[in-house]
């Protein structure tokens, strides 16, 4: 499995131990997920991927989990907080970027709700607490990482601008790893600031540590 990178590996470190593996499995099928697309091939056979993560996903409901080491961490340390048919759902967000033109708002829209909104507002229930508000977070972080890792400068701006307008609520202290990485986008989207910064810099360490501290 593809490692976390350090920003997030550090929020998991704040996470209570008890639920900690429960996380770390649910982003590592995010980064499952975009590695479908970094692998660079071709647009269709990146759909037909996608939509067999899909299907397998929606499968756990109902269905032991294939021989996929992801899938079965997922449905060892998820199931049944949250469903197979609702991680499945963020296969649409990252489906959203497969278009070889710069993408639409809609598009834009559809990849921070779907990838980062409900990521974030799942990691919020397994971390025990519903909470709709972090999906405003987890839209500006998704966001974010799509302009750290885009080549295209049409779609660059687009992302910075979007998660620009995201306006963060001050989140429970339950909620506060969630709330650490929506800080680091809105850190990274700042005009003020040179991107990018490396993940785990120590600007990042002491800017997630103020988070957690204050909520801010």
């Amino acid at each position: 499995m593809p490692p976390l990178d350090h920003d997030r590996v550090l929020a998991l470190s704040y996470v209570p131990a008890g639920r900690r593996r429960a996380l770390e499995a649910l982003w590592q099928l995010d980064l499952a997920l975009g590695a479908v697309l970094a692998g660079g091939r071709e647009l269709m056979i990146s759909r037909i991927k996608l939509a067999w993560w899909r299907e397998a996903l929606e499968k756990l409901d109902r269905e032991p989990p294939p021989a996929e080491p992801v899938l079965e961490r997922v449905a060892a340390d998820i199931l049944p907080v949250v469903s197979g048919a609702e991680m499945a759902e963020m296969e649409e967000g990252w489906s959203a970027l497969l278009s070889p033109d710069p993408l639409t708002g809609e598009e834009l829209e559809t990849y921070a709700a779907r990838r980062g909104g409900l990521l974030f507002r799942l990691s919020a229930r397994l971390l025990g607490e519903e909470n709709d508000a972090v999906g405003r977070a987890g839209e500006a972080w998704a966001l974010a990482d799509l302009a750290r890792h885009s080549v295209s400068p049409a779609d660059i701006d687009a992302a910075i601008e979007a998660a620009r307008k995201r306006q963060l609520s001050r989140l429970p202290s339950r909620l506060r790893p969630l709330g650490m990485l929506g800080a680091l986008a809105l850190r990274d989207v700042d005009p003020a600031r040179p991107r990018w910064e490396p993940h785990g810099s120590p600007g990042r360490m002491l800017r997630m540590l103020r988070h957690r501290l204050t909520g801010y």
